[in-house]
């Protein structure tokens, strides 16, 4: 998914399949890897010039948090995101009302599985920009993590509302839906599908979902039409990502967990995917533990 909070910045390798249970040869599809995502010079000399300002004694208390909020976010860009989240706190205790740190700081609750603090960030997004409609797409994520499906639904539905075309939110109001009901969730997001533009890639991602095409399809399908430099490692970082759901809700854990790995590689930091891989591959990790500790004790 494109960047929540900020406006979006060839050569790919094949190599075989890596599914925790090996499939015959010829149905095995390819995976596609792309050169990670690099850090942008630009972006480094601001992170300095950024630095400097920040050591000019006489800046009033909103300067200090204007320009801690900009490193942050930019330290959030190349994937230092400790650093941003002392930033994004430091600019909240010289200015409380600062709706886009709030947002930060729920993500990166959520990230962490703080999902109590996640809310109570995101209340406060709200209740300083009732229309700070990212909000509603961040809450909805940190409740369907929160094992909070109803509420989450709400959100994502609110999310969706704003903008109906678009495949990721159908996505992610899909993922919670599934939660309550699988089969009424799969009728609903075929059809949202059809108010969806086709020259979307990203539509083929919600086709996945239903059923319509394959991984390898999805995959081939990511080097179409790019347009510029690092695009194919960002839809890549998608591409895995949403093929790590699938497979957890086919109940194959092991290959989820192989592909989350592949949407981290792309470096896409800003990326939603990218944010919640790791969560994902996390919540794998625990699930088998306590299956295995379940086990033991029968």
């Amino acid at each position: 998914m494109r960047r929540l909070w900020l406006p979006m910045a060839l050569a790919g390798l094949l190599l075989g399949g890596c599914a925790s249970a090996p499939a015959p040869q010829d149905e095995r599809p390819q995976l596609l890897l792309a050169t990670p995502q690099q850090v942008d010079p630009q972006l480094e000399i601001q992170l300095a010039k950024l630095g400097e300002l920040l050591q000019v004694p006489d800046l009033t208390d909103e300067q200090r948090a204007r320009f801690l909020y900009d490193r942050g976010i930019r330290y959030d860009a190349v994937g230092l995101r400790t650093l941003a989240r002392i930033d994004f706190n430091q600019a909240l205790q010289l200015q409380p009302n600062m709706p886009e740190v709030y947002n930060f700081v729920g993500i990166y609750a959520t990230q962490a599985m703080e999902f109590d603090q996640a809310y109570q960030a995101f209340d406060a997004v709200l209740e300083l920009d009732p229309t700070f409609i990212y909000a509603y797409l961040n809450r909805g994520i940190a409740l369907y993590y929160g094992d909070r499906p109803e509420l989450a639904v709400e959100d994502l539905t609110s999310f969706l509302l704003a903008e109906p075309s678009d495949p990721y939110r159908a996505l992610w109001l899909y993922f919670a839906q599934v939660e309550l009901d699988p089969e009424q969730a799969k009728l609903q997001l075929a059809d949202h599908r059809s108010r969806m533009d086709e020259s979307q890639w990203s539509v083929g991602l919600v086709d996945l979902f239903l059923g319509r095409t394959s991984g390898g399809e999805l995959l081939a399908s990511s080097r179409e039409g790019l347009s510029q430099q690092g695009e194919l490692a960002e839809r890549l970082c998608e591409a895995y990502f949403y093929l790590g759901k699938q497979a957890r809700l086919e109940g194959d854990p092991g290959k989820a967990m192989n592909l989350y790995k592949l949407s981290l590689s792309t470096n896409v930091y800003e990326f939603v995917e990218h944010r919640y891989a790791l969560l994902e591959m996390r919540q794998v990790a625990e699930a088998a533990m306590a299956s295995a500790e379940s086990e033991e004790s029968l």
